[in-house]
């Protein structure tokens, strides 16, 4: 009964763990139309955090599969779908910060810190930010 127990309480301390990672598939939702845009994996790489975007929600009268033509540096005419927006995130405490976002709509690369909501595990709070300007979308963990 005591290694039942002592199981029990391991899974659940490794599912609550789960639950505060950022590693998994998210729902990006625009800051601005409230809309979800896509869904994009984070995953781990050599100790630091990255992100692909895995699908695309567009509009009927948008390209399907877009490129990102605005792009300056490797991802200059990569498929969105596939694409790595976000590279080099490191853990600090409680977020994860000093890497970049790359916002295929305008090409675009900005310094990017998230973290996950304490109200709610399955928010990420994502912002970027050039100097003191900066957006922060709110992304939705998909189950």
């Amino acid at each position: 009964m005591k290694s039942l127990l002592l199981t029990l309480a391991f899974s659940l301390t490794a599912v609550l763990m789960i639950a505060q990672s950022p590693l998994g598939k998210w729902k990006t939702i625009d800051d601005e139309t409230g809309k979800v845009k896509s869904i994009v994996e984070i995953y781990e790489k050599e100790g630091k955090l990255y992100g692909k975007v895995l699908q695309l929600f567009r509009e009927p009268s948008e390209d399907q599969d877009p490129k990102c033509d605005k792009c300056e540096d490797d991802r200059k005419n990569q498929r969105v779908i596939g694409m790595e927006i976000i590279r080099d995130m490191e853990k600090d405490g409680d977020e994860w910060e000093d890497g970049t976002i790359c916002d295929p709509k305008n090409g675009t690369i900005y310094d990017c810190k998230f973290w996950i909501d304490e109200d709610n595990p399955d928010k990420l709070q994502v912002r970027g930010y050039v100097y003191f300007f900066f957006r922060t979308q709110e992304w939705i963990r998909e189950k």
